[in-house]
Formats: structure tokens, sequence, C-alpha cells
């Protein structure tokens, strides 16, 4: 558990632009990422420890989740408000919505709503769901505090993204050949925890795990890569590559091989949790507090006297 701290940890700078190319790339993908649909149903196997039934579930970034399915499973008879990055990826979902049940595969709840994520409203659901975004968010912090406004009094907060020890290996390789990095910088999960405290949240809980995956070769290794996103850090290499620098990396790339030939990639797996608690007023001499907040104080099982 995060301990309260004065400030938020400041995240590693992103490139909006790379962020955005990444975002548009996605229209032309049917499937979210492999790898998002395994920690979407990691992600979900946390769920049954939550009693909290929703009414309406928040899934942040749902076209690159890869959560439909599991959401679904879990919660059938909730509504769900689903958030996406940019009008082109809202608009598409807009028009799969009207295309035949059995042609795409979509929320199967009483009703599903897509909008942009400056258009969720203050209190829209009792569970927000992000998988696998917020490492690609230049902002972390802000999404945090509209992940905040969004939720409800006593809602839900559960995420994950990756970790700092993500894909390790080939930042390893690349600093052997002398080139700038491949990925951006993670952030720790202990700052992530700090962050979700400075944003208003209650109670963040979060861990993580280190996954390996492999490939039979490094053409297979490289396009799987491309799907999860593009390097978006300030450093990176400007410009095209040439033919030369991709014969040379997928040389190099073999010294990743396992024992079994094949390969092998580290991925740091963080995963949180939180609640929206009710409004807490500052204390003064004297202290005046709405009837919404008031409202709100006294439903809420979570209040406790100070």
């Amino acid at each position: 558990m995060a301990e309260e701290t004065g400030a938020a940890t400041s995240p590693p700078a992103l490139d909006d632009s790379a962020v955005q190319r990444h975002l548009r790339r996605r229209l032309s993908a049917d499937d979210a990422p492999w790898l998002h649909g395994e920690v979407a149903r990691r992600m979900a196997q946390r769920l049954p420890v939550i009693r909290l039934q929703p009414e309406r579930v928040i899934s942040w970034w749902a076209s690159s989740s890869g959560s439909d399915e599991v959401l679904a499973e879990a919660y059938p008879k909730a509504r769900s408000l689903r958030v996406e990055p940019i009008a082109a990826l809202r608009d598409r979902a807009a028009q799969a919505s009207q295309r035949p049940w059995w042609s795409v595969q979509r929320w199967t709840g009483p009703e599903t709503q897509t909008v942009l994520d400056s258009e969720v409203p203050p209190a829209a659901g009792q569970l927000l769901w992000a998988n696998m975004m917020l490492h690609a968010a230049p902002r972390p912090e802000s999404v945090m505090a509209q992940w905040q406004r969004s939720l409800a009094v006593d809602g839900f907060l559960m995420f994950s993204c990756l970790g700092p020890d993500t894909l390790k290996e080939l930042r390893t390789l690349y600093r052997r050949l002398g080139w700038p990095a491949p990925t951006q910088a993670f952030i720790d999960m202990h700052d992530i925890g700090d962050m979700l405290v400075h944003a208003g949240f209650a109670d963040p809980v979060m861990d993580q795990e280190l996954i390996r995956l492999t490939w039979a070769d490094a053409p297979s290794m490289l396009a799987e890569l491309r799907t999860l996103g593009g390097n978006a850090s300030p450093q990176r290499l400007a410009g095209l590559r040439t033919p030369r620098w991709q014969t040379r990396l997928v040389e190099e790339l073999q010294s990743l091989k396992g024992a079994d030939g094949r390969l092998a990639l580290s991925f740091e797996l963080v995963y949180g949790h939180a609640f929206k608690a009710p409004p807490r007023p500052k204390l003064a001499g004297e202290t005046s507090v709405s009837l919404d907040d008031m409202r709100a104080m006294m439903r809420s099982p979570r209040t406790r006297p100070t």
C-alpha cells in the first residue's frame, strides 16, 4: 500500500505525437493485442474479492483493452461506458455497434455507450477498468484525476500497466550497441501508488508480476511488439531506419535466444486498485459542507469518524 506524500512523483516524459500515431494505427486493428487480453483475464481473477456489484462499468481506452469478454462475464447486468482517447476510435465503435451481433466482439450488457475521455460525466460509474493503457498516457496524473472524477463515491478503480522491467533485455541490447532506447521509461509501481493518493484515491494497493514471452524468430517478435505500441520516448532515434539497420537488428536479436532456441523478452505487469472515498471537508473554525457531499458521506459505509 502506498503511503501519502506531499506531491506525486513526476512520471517519465512521453512524446505525445508518437502516442497519437500509435492510437491512429489502432484503427486498422480488428482486435486488441494478445497480451492485453491475457492481462485482462489475469486482472479479472482479482474481481471476486470486491463485493461491489456496479450498475455501470467504465472501460477506459476500451478498443485496445481486450477486456470486453471478461467484463461481460463478470458483470452481465451492468451498463457499459466505453471510453476512447481519440474521436476516430469513438466513431469506429459507434459504427460497430450498428452491425449484426455476430460480426464484432463487443460488450453484451443491457446498454453500451462510447464517448471520448473528455466527455465522461462526473460520477458516471461504480467500477472504472483501465487495462494496459496508463503507461501510454503522456500525462498519467491528469488521467488519474479524470478517473477520480468519473467514479461515483465508493466506486472502485482497477487498472494494469507495464512496469520498469519491461523489455529489459532489449534495452540492454540497445545500450550495448550504442543505440537510443527502444522504449519509453515506465513508471515504478510505488510511484504510481503515490500518484493515486495525490489524485484523491483511498487505500491504493499495488502489485506486480514478471512474465517472459518467447518467439520462434525475430520477425515474429518484432511484429507482435509493434502491436503493443510504438516507442514514445522523446530520446528515440528520429527519422526512418535503413534496411541495413534492420538487418543488423535481426542479427543482434539472436543473442536473446534461450536454451530452447526461442527469443525471449520480459514484461513487468503492474496491477493496482483503489477506492474513491467520500468527500472529507477540511476542518476549520467554521466548516461548511454542501448538501450533496453530506448525503454522500452519510450513505458511504467507508465513512469513519475522525
